[in-house]
């Protein structure tokens, strides 16, 4: 997560959208940067404790941007991320471990260790399902992002690719696409919304907080 002051703006850095990049580009310019262990603080997090730090200690009310991914191919870079982990034994390890049976994994009620991944929309929103980010972007829709940056921070924006994940083949089947569109009903539907918008969703500051 990277909080700019100066421009009034926080950056959420929901997992395997290209957050790494936008770190390694923006970090030098926020004011505030959580890296490593606190990096992806989710929106629901960040307006109970650290927007009303913001707002008591430096009169800072910054608006929220994130990035938002095609579901299964988020969960298909996850995959790919943890077969980096050569030895199978290691318990995040997807080494020799089907797509299918990772997804499978992610959606049961309790998941093993290498498919304890979270989920986009629970980033992305409180428990009521309200989303809590005021610029929402598709991560397929970078040219859009990167423009929105470059205007907020007054900035040029080039975000060069990094920790990216080894090439695995992860075939989904349809019988299981089918279950975790079942699962996940909430984050295909944002994510249709999004796109619906052309790639980009802009809400008012929730309340209540």
């Amino acid at each position: 997560m990277l909080i700019f002051l100066e421009k009034r703006l926080t950056f959420l850095a929901t997992p395997k959208t290209g957050t790494t990049a936008v770190e390694l580009a923006l970090k030098p310019r926020a004011e505030i940067a959580f890296s490593k262990g606190r990096k992806h603080i989710n929106a629901m997090r960040y307006w109970t404790k650290i927007a009303p730090f913001l707002a008591d200690t430096f009169d800072a009310r910054p608006r929220t941007v994130a990035v938002m991914r095609e579901p299964v191919e988020q969960l298909r870079s996850w995959y790919r991320y943890r077969s980096r982990h050569e030895e199978a034994a290691h318990p995040k390890s997807t080494k020799n471990i089907s797509f299918d049976t990772f997804v499978l994994e992610v959606i049961a009620k309790a998941p093993r260790e290498f498919a304890l991944v979270g989920s986009q929309f629970a980033f992305l929103s409180d428990p009521s399902g309200r989303l809590l980010v005021q610029h929402l972007f598709a991560y397929e829709r970078q040219a859009a992002f990167r423009k929105f940056l470059s205007t907020q921070l007054d900035m040029p924006i080039e975000l060069k690719q990094k920790n990216v994940s080894p090439p695995v083949d992860a075939p989904l089947s349809e019988a299981v696409y089918q279950r975790l569109q079942q699962a996940r009903a909430a984050e295909f539907a944002l994510y249709n919304r999004l796109l619906a918008a052309d790639g980009y969703l802009e809400s008012d500051p929730p309340t209540g907080f």
